[in-house]
């Protein structure tokens, strides 16, 4: 008889003539992707793109709205409107 304090194991014997069966995972012993501790951007990481996004637009908006690709862009339309098929 083993001593109180220890448990016994289950030992499972292979059956003959049997593929053994990987042994099934226990959830609580899963281990999520990435780097521990890293539950993804701060708040002032967000702050930090959302200003990015907000001067890449404004100056996408300057460069779209200056006099020389305006021009260029109302005459690619013209010329596509204009177009024989």
């Amino acid at each position: 008889m083993p001593p109180p304090n220890r448990r016994r194991r289950l030992v499972i014997r292979p059956v003959p003539g049997r593929v053994p069966r990987p042994p099934a995972r226990d959830p609580r012993r899963t281990r999520r992707a990435g780097p521990p501790g890293d539950a993804g951007m701060s708040t002032a990481e967000y702050a930090v793109g959302t200003l990015a996004a907000a001067a890449l637009a404004a100056g996408l908006h300057q460069v779209v709205t200056s006099g020389a690709i305006l021009g260029a862009l109302q005459g690619l339309v013209e010329r596509a409107l204009h177009a024989v098929l």
